[in-house]
């Protein structure tokens, strides 16, 4: 690039400034992009540590759900405008969101069918084991999605479009507005079920499946509400992945933005539920403000998507079992 016409040292100075942000400048964007991706990882955390404090079973399988249920959204929507064609009075927002949720319910009913077929049989194998088993669920379903997506991005038709609105030096899309207070009320759903008698059913199996056991507990209808609420929120974390602005429709590479959620429940604790909530969170503001501030040349363009790992190893070498998750005790 030239230097501008009359050029010199407070010339050079003067382009830098108008092409280079400042610190202050670049804060806002990356506050409410960190945030938005906070939200999805913070629910994707948390489906994959109700699994897990469950069943004990790692679901590497994660990311092709919450790929599938995205797709579903996108044919139930747009492509089969189903329930919305029998209500055609109704608003557009109305019948595409009759259509999402479902197209959650049926994400969960695929959660819990998968758990009902291959992982429950598995009951009492090593734990090794069965997550090879979700490592193959996942491959498998990764496949047939793919097959069904082509190769082209298929989208949601979601009402919000690219419509954003300015809040002060915030810029905020219509889409990161409905994701976050989505979030919120999952978060407040998950609360809600854990205080009722199926949720502390739930949480004393995690603590203890025999003991459980001894009490009445049907402990396989448990590891099922388990895998469906899992099922259910990694789909809804796929749909807000495959919408502005993080992305214009689901793809055969939806499934790979699990791929952050792995951070986020190491961060916050594998077994923790409020851990992956701030784990979600912490990992979505790292990789955004990486994103915005370390661009550096000799780092490569990827490095946002790195970054979140680094931030993993530096908790793992203070705190091994995460910010939130419970020191296990070994005798020798």
């Amino acid at each position: 690039m030239s230097a501008p016409h009359g050029g010199g040292p407070a010339a050079w100075m003067l382009l830098f400034q108008v092409e280079q942000p400042s610190f202050l400048e670049k804060l806002p964007d990356a506050l409410v992009a960190g945030i938005s991706a906070g939200a999805v990882y913070a629910m994707l955390a948390l489906g994959f540590v109700i699994i897990f404090k469950a069943t004990q079973v790692i679901n590497f399988a994660h990311g092709a759900l919450s790929a599938t249920g995205a797709f579903m959204v996108a044919a139930l929507a747009t492509v089969l405008r189903f329930p919305g064609r029998f209500i055609d009075g109704a608003p557009k927002a109305v019948q595409w969101g009759l259509s999402a949720l479902l197209a959650v319910f049926a994400a969960a009913l695929l959660g819990m069918a998968v758990e009902r077929l291959f992982i429950r049989p598995m009951v009492g194998e090593p734990l090794f084991t069965i997550a090879i088993i979700t490592l193959g669920i996942d491959v498998v379903m990764r496949t047939v999605t793919s097959d069904f997506i082509g190769t082209d991005i298929r989208p949601l038709g979601d009402p919000w479009g690219a419509n954003s609105f300015e809040a002060g030096p915030f810029r905020v899309a219509h889409s990161e507005v409905a994701q976050i207070v989505v979030a919120v009320v999952c978060l407040l759903g998950i609360w809600i079920f854990f205080r009722t008698r199926f949720g502390v059913a739930m949480r004393a199996t995690a603590y203890d499946q025999e003991a459980a056991m001894t009490q009445g507990i049907k402990v396989g209808r448990i590891f099922s509400v388990a895998w469906g609420i899992g099922a259910g929120l990694a789909a809804v974390a796929g749909l807000f992945a495959s919408v502005f602005p993080r992305s214009t429709g689901v793809s055969s590479f939806t499934a790979f933005v699990a791929l952050g959620v792995f951070p986020a429940i190491i961060i916050g604790g594998l077994d923790s539920v409020p851990g992956a909530v701030i784990g979600g969170f912490i990992i979505g503001l790292a990789e955004a403000l990486a994103g915005s501030y370390l661009t550096f040349d000799f780092l490569g363009t990827g490095f946002a998507g790195v970054f979140p790992y680094i931030v993993m190893l530096v908790v793992l070498l203070v705190r091994p079992y995460g910010l939130f998750g419970t020191a296990e005790i070994r005798r020798v």
